[in-house]
């Protein structure tokens, strides 16, 4: 085992923390040194994001953990990490204090070494991982809760943020917002700033109810303020206001705690990612394929009933013989596109590396097909059931099925939609909203222009969570030029000729209103190919004429780009299988999956095609 060369001499003023070795003569030697830069050691969230990277690190024998506290100044977190680069660290774990401000020093160290970012990510792709919660879910989840609970009635809610311009402070409060917007009998009355401090919370609160009486709701956006909001409450003597809280730590202290003796209505678990860190820090200094880019961890709502009846824990998982083979039924949407043919084959490829027995189905792009897949594989009692949905919607009553039977089920590449999100256990792929507004992103950069902009746009299959995202994502970041408009949708069901004859009809569409088009944004790179074909018979030099950008960074894409006819590819990668034969087998091996598991994915603009394409595998 290589070992490098660590200096504590360039640690002065760190804290320096060997989690799993006796001190002393007789310590043997470790084989990793983990720099862990933390943006506070204040909160009780990231105390506890502290002890489970300590705790976690103990078990392996192998690790030694160097600890800095930025104490909420971006200028000392950015000394603490070149510090440790200096010190001849070999992986960077860090949660930045501010995003913008610590993206070129943790691109830096990107460049040198492995770099896992916990809880809030940077300014670009310049790491190698990222691992938490998705704040604006959390918050939504908490609205959807808040808005059941009050139901037809409606009712008064009091929120209490964190500190001003955190992004989980935005993300959750955008997310709540959005879902009680529906709701006109719900009001917010009243928002107050406690920077995450629950004396802060318990004094702003008390003052603002001497002043405008009891309200039915209080929210909070941590357990810690939800508790001052709790004594603030109790001190004026005001009885039956609901309080809750995100967060749901373990421990004496802790919201889960808060729930179970009532001092808090209920709460959100908000993982803060200590242990997966470790786990994957050891995984990415090993080498192990499958890495993921990002990790977004699962959040669960915590109510006295839910501790009571052990909603909370894990289900039980047999114990397997050390010679048991594991069996993985997939159920494909198809062979639709360059890009399944692709994502199949890594799937079939990884399997058989991996030493797992794949059932494989084809689903010839039919959803009642593919759920008759899904129950066979539940009459074969396979270990792990993993599928493509064709479309999110209709899997509830076959998933229920298979939770009946105890077989996890994993979503790779689509989503689905489903009421109870325990009806699957992880969910592995792109980040389809992303990949929309980097499309968008790309094409406001390229346009250069506050002239009109005409846009036509060919949809994927509708309905799929790929079409539904990149729908959302592309018009997201459109909101904010108003004169980029989409003048045509229509579906190409991402094949090459329904691209082809879907264009045929919009151009002559197009040409008897009068109308020009300026871009095509296609949502995958068959359909803009065909659509291409369509463009030069009627006489349109695409790339030219209409500026072309398109999703998922096939080779004919490329080829495509390098012959001048499309601008710009959005890379959705297929090659999941590794990454899914990884969560198959951590499974498997008793280890907790995380809700999400995003792939690396990337932009690729016509200028780069020609030197890139030669390393495409797809």
């Amino acid at each position: 085992m290589k070992r490098r060369t660590f200096s504590l001499l360039l640690l002065p003023f760190l804290v320096l923390l060997s989690t799993c070795r006796p001190s002393g003569q007789d310590a043997p030697p470790f084989d990793y040194v983990i720099g862990v830069s933390l943006a506070n050691l204040t909160e009780p969230w990231r105390i506890n994001m502290r002890d489970e990277i300590n705790a976690e690190a103990a078990r392996s024998h192998n690790l030694r953990i160097v600890f800095t506290d930025a104490a909420d100044s971006n200028t000392r977190q950015i000394q603490d990490v070149q510090t440790l680069l200096r010190s001849g660290i070999d992986l960077l774990i860090i949660s930045p204090n501010d995003s913008e401000a610590l993206s070129p020093v943790i691109a830096e160290a990107y460049h040198k070494i492995p770099v896992i970012l916990l809880d809030r990510s940077v300014i670009g792709f310049d790491y190698t991982l990222f691992i938490g919660p998705d704040n604006r879910l959390i918050g939504k989840q908490a609205g959807q809760y808040v808005s059941e609970m009050l139901g037809a009635k409606g009712g008064k809610i009091v929120e209490i943020l964190g500190r001003s311009g955190s992004p989980p402070v935005l993300d959750r409060w955008v997310g709540f917002r959005d879902a009680i917007a529906s709701k006109p009998d719900i009001t917010i009355v009243g928002t107050i700033v406690a920077d995450w401090l629950r004396d802060k919370a318990e004094d702003e609160l008390t003052a603002w109810l001497k002043q405008n009486g009891r309200v039915d709701v209080i929210f909070a956006q941590n357990d810690a303020m939800a508790d001052g909001a709790r004594r603030a409450a109790t001190k004026l003597g005001i009885e039956g206001i609901r309080v809750i809280g995100i967060d749901g730590l373990p421990g004496p202290n802790g919201g889960i705690e808060m729930v179970r003796q009532g001092n808090l209505f209920a709460t959100f678990t908000c993982p803060t990612g200590g242990k997966e860190a470790i786990i994957y820090a050891l995984d990415i200094l090993h080498r192990e394929e499958g890495i993921p880019k990002k990790m977004i961890l699962r959040t669960s709502l915590v109510t006295k009933a839910a501790i009571e009846s052990g909603a909370l824990e894990a289900p039980a998982r047999p114990r397997l013989s050390p010679d048991h083979r594991i069996v993985l039924g997939f159920a494909q949407t198809g062979a639709e596109s360059n890009w399944r043919v692709a994502n199949t084959d890594s799937i079939k490829t990884a399997a058989r590396q991996a030493g797992i027995d794949l059932v494989f189905v084809d689903s010839h792009g039919q959803p009642q097909e593919q759920i008759a897949a899904v129950r066979s594989f539940i009459a074969r009692r396979v270990d792990i059931i993993a599928f493509s949905p064709i479309v999110e919607s209709g899997w509830e009553p076959v998933l229920r099925e298979a939770k009946a039977a105890g077989i996890p089920v994993f979503l790779s590449d689509r989503n689905v939609d489903v009421k109870d999100e325990s009806l699957w256990t992880t969910f592995m792929g792109s980040d389809f909203l992303e990949e929309g507004r980097r499309a968008a992103r790309w094409l406001i950069s390229y346009m250069k222009t506050n002239a009109p902009v005409n846009i036509v746009e060919l949809l994927g299959t509708i309905g799929s969570a790929p079409e539904l995202d990149r729908t959302s994502g592309f018009k997201e970041i459109l909101k904010d030029y108003s004169n980029y408009r989409i003048i045509v949708s229509e579906s190409g069901d991402f094949m090459r000729s329904n691209g082809k004859e879907v264009m045929q009809r919009i151009l002559k569409e197009l040409a008897a209103k009068g109308q020009k088009m300026d871009v095509l944004f296609a949502h995958n790179d068959d359909m803009a190919i065909g659509a291409i074909s369509a463009m030069e018979a009627a006489g349109i030099k695409p790339g030219k004429d209409v500026a072309i950008v398109s999703v998922d960074a096939i080779r004919d894409a490329f080829t495509a780009m390098i012959a001048g006819k499309l601008n710009c590819s959005v890379e959705c990668n297929p090659l999941l299988g590794p990454q899914l034969m990884k969560a198959v087998k951590d499974y498997m091996a008793g280890k907790d999956l995380p809700v999400r598991l995003i792939t690396s994915e990337v932009v690729f603009p016509a200028e780069i095609a020609r030197a890139t394409l030669p390393t495409r595998k797809y």
